[in-house]
């Protein structure tokens, strides 16, 4: 199953990040080559928030991560969802859905 966490960020999060990035980005490398994490990155300009996108069973891996992030351990990040994402498009969609031929 693909799952879409999404980090909204504090408004000083540019600011803020500096000491926790290397960090951070070890944690994310860390869990794309597991196999979990498949992307990553910010949003917005400035970035106000990021998305990264999971292949995995569960949410678990999910969770951990978030817990283990420093970025989440240290406030910069305000909130974060964990959504199921039904992929249907594309060479890595989990259930391909393609138009019915007339």
């Amino acid at each position: 199953m693909h799952y879409l966490l999404t980090y909204y960020y504090t408004a000083d999060y540019l600011e803020r990040r500096g000491p926790f990035r290397d960090e951070h980005l070890a944690g994310a490398w860390a869990a794309q080559e597991r196999g979990e994490m498949v992307l990553g990155g910010t949003a917005g300009d400035p970035p106000d928030r990021a998305v990264f996108v999971f292949d995995c069973e569960s949410e678990k891996p999910i969770q951990a991560f978030v817990m283990a992030d420093p970025y989440v351990r240290n406030g910069l990040v305000d909130s974060f969802t964990i959504q199921q994402w039904n992929t249907v498009i594309g060479d890595l969609a989990k259930t391909p859905v393609r138009p019915q031929k007339a």
